[in-house]
């Protein structure tokens, strides 16, 4: 199977599809997928000196898959919230599918996750700060929400490249 590693850009209506969980069965035809998310990831960083994790649906495969590479790659394979913190933070969120475009929004401080890996074992992990952050926004991919959707006013907007009088801090 041939994934294509093209980001759908904002607009596109594959990314408002809420994706579907993925079965055992079905883990031996998720490495093309998994390499076309590494792939797509790794040149996104290439061209704009970011990026740290994306979903699936991002590449138009509408499963509950998130791929992120940080200090190593990790794959969340049908990841579920198990808790998330009362504590909101505030902060100017970015997308690879509109990469130019920055957008307040609030997400919570701290969340814990349960998801299977590549060997099909369930994992239980947490996030703080900014990784809660990221992993929320990317879980969002999963249900076909965009952080454009979550946006705190209409007033939290801003282009990238203003991100040094914003506070964008990724």
């Amino acid at each position: 199977m041939e994934i294509s590693k093209k980001i759908l850009l904002l607009g596109d209506p594959r990314l408002y599809e809420i994706s579907r969980e993925i079965k055992q069965d079905e883990m031996r035809e998720l490495e093309p997928v998994v390499h076309a998310l590494h792939e797509a990831l790794m040149d996104f960083r290439a061209q704009h000196q970011r990026g740290r994790a994306i979903a699936a649906p991002q590449l138009g495969v509408e499963l509950r898959l998130i791929y992120m590479h940080i200090d190593k790659p990790v794959v969340f394979i049908n990841p579920e919230f198990i808790w998330k913190s009362a504590e909101l933070i505030e902060v100017w969120d970015d997308c690879f599918s509109f990469p130019e475009l920055l957008v307040k929004v609030h997400r919570h401080k701290a969340c814990r996750v349960k998801y299977r890996d590549l060997d099909w074992k369930e994992h239980v992990c947490e996030f703080n700060g900014d990784l809660s952050e990221l992993f929320q926004h990317e879980y969002d991919h999963l249900d076909g929400i965009l952080a454009v959707m979550r946006a705190v006013d209409g007033k939290s907007f801003a282009w990238a490249s203003q991100k040094h009088h914003v506070g964008f801090t990724r």
